[in-house]
C-alpha cells in the first residue's frame, strides 16, 4: 500500500507543479523550446531552422557575457538581440533585392517574420509619440545635446516594445523643437 500511496502523492505534486506552472507566463527562452518542438513535430523546417538560429546567437551572447564575468542574458538582452536580428534580416533582404536574388530576399523576410513573432507587440507612433514626450519631460531634457539621456530612459522602460531607430528621429525632432 505504501507504493501506491508514494505514487499518489508524486502524481498530485505533478499536478500542481502544472497548475504552477499554467499561472507562470513564459518566460522568451521557454517559449523558444516550445516553438522549436513544435515545429518539429509540424515538420516545419523553416520555422525549425530559425528558432534554432535564434538559440545559437543567445548562447553566444552568454557564452561571451560569461567571458566577461557576466550572467546569463536577461529577456531584455534577448528582446533587444531578437531586434538586431530582425534589422540584419531586413537589410540582408534589401540588398539580396538590389542584386537580383528575390527568393534570398523572401528567404530573410521570412526569418525576420518568424523572429518578430517573439518579440512583445510593438508600440504604434501614436504610443511611441507619448512615450517620448514622458522621457523628455522625466529626464528634463532641455535641447539636442540631452538626446542619449532621452534614448537610456526609453530603452530602460520600453525595451523590445520600441523600434529605437525610428524613436530616435523622433526624439530628435522633439528635442529641436525645445531648443
Amino acid at each position: 500500500m505504501a507504493p501506491a500511496g508514494g505514487r499518489l502523492n508524486r502524481r498530485k505534486s505533478q499536478a500542481t507543479q502544472q497548475i504552477f506552472e499554467l499561472e507562470r507566463p513564459m518566460s522568451l527562452r521557454e517559449r523558444l523550446t516550445a516553438e522549436m518542438k513544435e515545429a518539429m513535430k509540424a515538420g516545419e523546417k523553416a520555422k525549425l531552422a530559425t528558432v534554432r538560429m535564434i538559440q545559437a546567437a543567445i548562447k553566444d551572447r552568454d557564452i561571451e557575457a560569461r567571458g566577461a564575468g557576466k550572467g546569463q542574458a536577461t529577456e531584455d538582452e534577448v528582446l533587444a538581440l531578437l531586434q538586431k536580428m530582425i534589422k540584419q534580416r531586413n537589410e540582408s533582404a534589401g540588398v539580396y533585392d538590389q542584386g537580383g536574388r528575390p527568393e534570398l530576399a523572401e528567404n530573410e523576410r521570412n526569418e525576420a517574420a518568424i523572429i518578430a513573432g517573439f518579440l512583445p507587440q510593438q508600440m504604434d507612433e501614436a504610443e511611441t509619440r507619448a512615450a517620448i514626450e514622458a522621457a523628455i519631460a522625466e529626464t528634463g531634457a532641455a535641447g539636442p545635446k540631452d538626446m542619449g539621456k532621452v534614448i537610456g530612459a526609453l530603452k530602460g522602460k520600453y525595451a523590445g516594445r520600441m523600434d529605437f531607430s525610428k524613436a530616435s528621429g523622433l526624439v530628435k525632432d522633439a528635442l529641436n523643437a525645445k531648443a
